[in-house]
């Protein structure tokens, strides 16, 4: 009874694709056991003509987006990546059967082969530039002359000095930080344009960050991407913090959304 009560658990474990991303190859391709999940499943490509899929085999299941399952994701597009143009799907993207992702590719196969064209060669960088606010609001105070008037007024009247003079300075303040940090954020993208074919500003995160930003370049310009960075960034060394990453997939660049059918029971 113990064997047939596995037997029936292991049929009810439905076995599905997880797809990492699309690429362009004539040849089948085998990228070793590398795949999301418990265990290392083997990563390979299914194919509809010149267009292949990269996944690996897996339970039918939510993936969550943990630390681990999201690097495991990654790290299977930044292999495929060293060798081919890649367009990354979202991440816990599965299907049922080899049939459906061939129909897939069948389907878009014009609009995957124009993405990957547009592509092709290119790779994305991630800038996040974070500053010292406090540092920021030393240097404005040293270089605005009404913001320093001012507070030279305050200090000069000491507890004498009136609640509007202190309103009015905070104000100032916060009016001259905000016209430094979009002048920041416009003279680094400035400076990385002559090495980057497009970019793409998301959301900063909390308070300390004033630009997150992607960054779209050739393949052979990333060295002199690099070398920008590395020189714009020396420029605003004591006032900000840049942490920069990459190369990945054009993740930023390439909104691939698949509208799919609920599987019929």
């Amino acid at each position: 009874a113990e064997v047939r009560m596995s037997d029936e658990i292991a049929r009810m474990v439905e076995e599905g694709k997880y797809v990492y991303c699309i690429i362009k190859t004539p040849r089948p391709r085998d990228f070793g056991a590398i795949g999301i999940g418990e265990g290392t499943a083997r990563v390979y490509t299914v194919h509809f003509g010149e267009l292949a899929a990269v996944v690996s085999d897996t339970p039918i299941r939510i993936y969550d987006p943990t630390r681990e399952n999201v690097l495991a994701h990654e790290f299977v597009n930044e292999t495929v990546m060293r060798e081919h143009t890649v367009i990354p799907m979202s991440f816990g993207t599965l299907f049922r059967t080899e049939e459906d992702i061939v129909e897939l590719l069948k389907s878009t196969y014009q609009a995957f082969d124009d993405v990957l064209q547009k592509m092709r060669d290119k790779i994305e960088f991630g800038l996040k530039v974070l500053w010292d606010r406090e540092r920021v609001i030393a240097r404005l105070e040293q270089e605005n002359d009404e913001i320093r008037r001012l507070k030279d007024e305050i200090n000069r009247s000491g507890q004498g000095s009136t609640y509007f003079a202190r309103m009015q300075l905070g104000r100032m303040v916060e009016g001259a930080l905000e016209e430094a940090g979009n002048a920041y954020v416009r003279d680094i993208h400035e400076a990385l344009k002559p090495a980057a074919v497009a970019s793409r500003s998301n959301k900063p995160i909390g308070d300390r960050m004033i630009m997150n930003a992607a960054f779209l370049v050739d393949r052979e310009r990333e060295r002199d991407f690099d070398e920008l960075v590395k020189a714009v960034s020396h420029k605003y060394d004591d006032l900000l913090t840049f942490k920069y990453t990459g190369p990945w997939p054009p993740y930023n660049f390439v909104n691939i959304k698949l509208k799919l059918e609920k599987a019929s029971s």
